[in-house]
C-alpha cells in the first residue's frame, strides 16, 4: 500500500516553501516581518509533508471563485 499524499487531495490547496528572494519581496510589499505572518506549526501534516522547518515561510495558493487564485503566507514555528 502506498502512502497517501495530502497534497493530492482536491480540497488541500498548493503549499510551497518560499525562497529568501521571493520572501523579501512579499515582506516588503506588505510591510511586515516574517514573525507577524499567521503561524503554521512544524507538526502540521502539510508542513511535515513538504519538509518545512521552523523559520520557513510557506506560500499557500488557494483557488478563489472571485480572484482565480488567492495567496496566503504562513510562518512555520516549532
Amino acid at each position: 500500500m502506498s502512502k497517501f499524499s495530502l497534497l493530492d487531495h482536491e480540497l488541500i490547496p498548493h503549499h510551497e516553501i518560499m525562497d529568501e528572494d521571493d520572501l523579501k519581496t512579499v515582506l516588503t510589499h506588505y510591510n511586515v516581518e516574517r514573525e507577524q505572518l499567521p503561524k503554521l506549526k512544524v507538526t502540521d501534516p502539510i508542513a511535515l509533508e513538504i519538509g518545512a522547518e521552523p523559520g520557513d515561510v510557506v506560500k499557500v495558493i488557494r483557488k478563489s471563485q472571485t480572484a482565480g487564485e488567492a495567496l496566503y503566507y504562513r510562518y512555520v514555528i516549532g
